[in-house]
């Protein structure tokens, strides 16, 4: 066997054994979701996530991969696993629009946005940061560092919820005579369980995307790429703790794993760059910004059930101006341009996809379903059928 055909085999199993990793995230976000909404919703969630992976992916496969790269041709691994990994990020942008507007979406409009999504927005996008740039010399021409999507894949996911959520509203009784009403998580240890799925899953998210393991550089800038990756995680889940701990002397389970979360997203831009201090500090500043930035979206009557806006939307547009901060070689205002030129695109095409889709099939239920639960309007099963339902 030939060096060359060593290596070939090496990155081809390397990527598959990320892409599974990656495809973790899936239950993942189920498990997040469904711990975090009433019992009366949590078949609906579940449902929406899985037609997310099976919708998505399926789009990508016949549309959005040719869409993003051009073409399928690749020297350095199996054309099928190199595809593979990157039809493992595309639902992610849709799974965290879809926690963001649980309990109060309907499910097939979303699967609508979702073909639309992983067919044409997603794939442009990753077109013109990560793909064959069929725009350059344009206004478009972004040049930012983003090995794994801070910007590409949360903050495009975050811009969408945010679109969906102005077209959509707020779930019923959710803000009422100018006071929130307290929606508690149904299920502490999914919500667990969820997180930490996400947390394995972004492994082979952020290492996966170093693209080889095949030599002793590449090996080297994987491992140190999934250490910083864990360490952000970890300073993130610390100081959300921290805070929570000297503002409320509580700590709320649900906002240190949302903290972790932040620190992750956060890091995900440029993990492959720091030493392995820098992101002690960058996931710290991420799981401060999820503390603070979800009574912030609550205050605006933004009503995002899972967090969503303040872990992927914030923390995705901070992770990819980290890079230019704390990275001599890589410019701040390159990393600014793509926030803003990503961001402008993801929302106002979302905001135009969701609009159109809403005067046919309307997004949100009708107040009297959410009363009694998306699971029996939507799915037809529910979750936890013994449960008497809470209104």
């Amino acid at each position: 066997m030939s060096e060359a055909d060593f290596k070939y085999i090496i990155d081809t199993f390397f990527t598959l054994f990320a892409m599974v990793l990656i495809i973790f995230m899936v239950p993942g976000f189920a498990m997040l979701e469904a711990g975090l909404v009433r019992t009366k919703n949590v078949s609906s969630v579940l449902t929406v996530n899985t037609m997310i992976y099976a919708v998505a992916s399926m789009s990508f496969l016949l549309i959005g991969y040719t869409v993003a790269f051009g073409s399928w041709e690749n020297a350095s691994m199996s054309i099928w696993a190199a595809f593979l990994f990157q039809m493992a990020f595309v639902g992610k942008t849709v799974n965290i629009m879809s926690g963001g507007v649980s309990e109060r979406v309907k499910i097939m409009p979303l699967m609508i946005f979702t073909v639309v999504m992983g067919a044409i927005i997603y794939p442009l996008i990753v077109n013109v940061s990560w793909g064959t740039n069929i725009l350059a010399g344009t206004l478009f021409n972004i040049n930012m560092h983003d090995l794994a999507g801070s910007t590409v894949i949360h903050s495009t996911g975050g811009w969408a919820l945010l679109a969906a959520i102005l077209i959509m509203g707020p779930r019923k009784g959710r803000y009422k005579d100018g006071k929130i009403k307290v929606v508690p998580a149904s299920n502490i240890p999914l919500v667990v369980l969820g997180a930490l799925l996400l947390w394995i899953g972004w492994f082979g998210f952020n290492g996966g995307s170093v693209g080889s393991i095949s030599s002793v550089e590449n090996a080297n800038t994987v491992a140190k790429t999934i250490m910083n990756t864990n360490t952000a995680g970890l300073a993130g889940a610390i100081i959300a703790a921290i805070i929570m701990y000297v503002r409320y002397k509580l700590l709320d389970i649900t906002m240190i794993l949302n903290g972790a979360l932040g620190g992750l997203v956060a890091i995900t831009a440029g993990p492959d760059l720091y030493d392995i201090y820098t992101p002690i500090l960058i996931g710290a500043i991420g799981g401060a910004l999820v503390v603070f930035a979800i009574p912030v979206f609550d205050k605006l009557k933004l009503d995002d059930p899972v967090g969503a806006l303040s872990v992927h939307l914030v923390n995705g547009i901070w992770g990819t101006l980290a890079v230019g901060i704390f990275v001599d070689k890589i410019s701040l205002m390159a990393q600014l341009k793509g926030v803003i030129v990503i961001g402008i695109f993801a929302f106002v095409s979302s905001f135009v996809v969701i609009y159109i889709i809403n005067k046919i099939v309307k997004f949100r239920a009708e107040d009297d379903v959410q009363v009694e639960g998306l699971d029996v309007n939507e799915v037809g099963v529910e979750a936890y059928p013994e449960f008497k339902r809470a209104i």
